[in-house]
């Protein structure tokens, strides 16, 4: 087919890529009556249920699980031999992908978008030309168009490191073997959850971060938890550490020579899981030929409507430079839909809240202590250790702690932290607190169920510092 000469097929919205908010957006509006066609590579649904956020979760239960056969003999069950059998581990996860991705087409058909499978690429304004696996190609133009071509494991400049074959998230969730040692560059997210449930699957665990403390962006008391874990589950954790090299392949042999606070030392293991965050697919797409722009760090430029700079053309999810959540890109598909149907919404000021999955989790929502810091907003701090809730003391889950920031002068929650059993879900509770604009007394005078883990929200904002007390504490830090 000479795409030069055709006349390309016409849509009403074509949606480059089907991840979270581009699939919500075409099965949104073909219901409407658009004529929509989604173009995915690889991935039917995009990262989140075939390589990323689903598959890691279930995964890491089959670590948890892993572990309560370990602490067997505290909850009073005697085990004799045991093993992990990873492929079984894979297996369980393989097929609950198969049914993911059957749900995905199920709904694409009831929906009316059209899935176009194959590699798409601008070849003009709103004009995307498509090469499928076996060569055919297809050009098709739509009156609008959404990008959401996500990010991908960036694999950075270390000499040797491209070559030594690091496996990503991706590979390390399809593992069918237990590494030996397996070595783990990045302290964020993805490094700690898969350190974690390597570790308890029965592979000895080196994690590797740059800066001097885990999940640096946090505050001090988070990263000293997170520590503490790592270290009592035995896995080695070496901080302000800059790898100089790598040397050797994954799967066989790894030694990374490093240079840590001015000495030189050299770590070795078997397996390698390259963790040190994401880079745009932005590249490689022809943007230019579309008319649109790219930041300085390759996502795609858009406003608070989440525009490019094309006109009828949006960005959406991690491409477009959003925080890397599925929940926020959901929103973002929000975004974009009352836009495209004459709305006005934005991406200013909403709420971003998050969960690492780690065992305990980590949640938060809101400002963290670091952030009202650096912002100069003055707050009264309550904090509980998760002993205080009576729920983990029948779980033996008493690890952790919980925070609350409230606003100094009044009685609004300004954020929410928690390290613990269950974060996510207490989280949430706080979140739909702070969305209705409740003071957190209606939290502190709430009557909530015996031995629930929300419960322990009472005690936490029991202690909540009086007005007059936290004020008076303030004007002294400025005086």
């Amino acid at each position: 087919m000479n795409t030069a000469t055709s006349q390309p097929e016409e849509y009403d919205l074509l949606v480059l890529g089907s991840g979270e908010a581009g699939k919500y957006i075409a099965w949104t509006l073909a219901k409407k009556g658009m004529k929509t066609a989604v173009i995915e590579r690889k991935y039917i649904g995009g990262s989140c249920p075939n390589i990323a956020c689903l598959p890691s979760k279930n995964v890491i239960h089959s670590a948890k699980v892993a572990s309560y056969f370990r602490r067997s003999e505290e909850f009073g069950i005697i085990k004799d031999n045991w093993k992990v059998d990873m492929p079984t581990v894979r297996e369980r996860k393989r097929k609950m992908v198969t049914g993911l991705v059957e749900m995905h087409l199920d709904l694409y058909k009831k929906s009316g978008a059209e899935l176009v499978i194959g590699s798409g690429r601008f070849v003009g304004p709103k004009t995307i030309e498509v090469t499928s696996a076996d060569g055919l190609i297809r050009l098709l133009h739509g009156k609008r168009v959404v990008i959401n071509t996500g990010t991908r494991p960036t694999i950075g400049p270390i000499p040797g490191l491209a070559e030594a074959n690091p496996m990503t998230h991706t590979e390390a969730l399809d593992l069918d073997c237990i590494p030996e040692h397996l070595l783990v560059l990045g302290g964020g997210y993805v490094g700690l959850e898969l350190s974690q449930a390597m570790r308890r699957f029965g592979s000895r665990v080196t994690l590797i971060e740059r800066n001097s403390r885990l999940v640096h962006r946090e505050d001090q008391d988070i990263s000293a938890a997170l520590q503490e874990l790592f270290k009592d589950e035995g896995i080695e954790v070496v901080t302000s550490a800059r790898i100089t090299r790598v040397e050797g392949k994954s799967g066989e042999s790894v030694k990374l020579p490093a240079n840590r606070n001015g000495s030189e030392t050299v770590l070795e293991g078997t397996h390698l899981l390259a963790a040190t965050g994401r880079t745009p697919n932005t590249d490689g797409i022809g943007l230019g030929q579309a008319g649109v722009e790219t930041t300085d760090r390759g996502y795609v430029k858009v406003n608070d409507r989440l525009e490019t700079t094309a006109p009828d053309v949006w960005a959406v999810g991690e491409c477009a430079g959003s925080p890397h959540f599925t929940h926020i890109a959901f929103d973002d598909f929000r975004i974009v839909r009352d836009n495209i149907l004459g709305g006005h919404r934005v991406t200013t000021g909403r709420q971003v809240p998050f969960c690492m999955f780690t065992d305990p989790e980590f949640a938060r929502i809101g400002l963290s202590e670091m952030e009202a810091n650096e912002r100069g907003i003055a707050y009264r701090l309550a904090k509980i250790p998760l002993v205080a809730v009576l729920r983990t003391r029948t779980l033996s889950e008493t690890r952790g702690f919980m925070k609350a920031l409230i606003e100094a002068k009044s009685d609004r929650i300004l954020g929410f932290t928690i390290f613990g059993v269950e974060a996510g879900e207490v989280m949430a509770a706080v979140q739909i607190a702070m969305i209705a604009g409740l003071p957190y007394t209606a939290l502190r005078d709430a009557i909530f169920t015996h031995p629930t883990m929300l419960e322990g929200l009472i005690p936490l904002f029991t202690n909540v510092p009086h007005a007059a007390a936290a004020v008076a504490n303030v004007q002294a830090l400025h005086a």
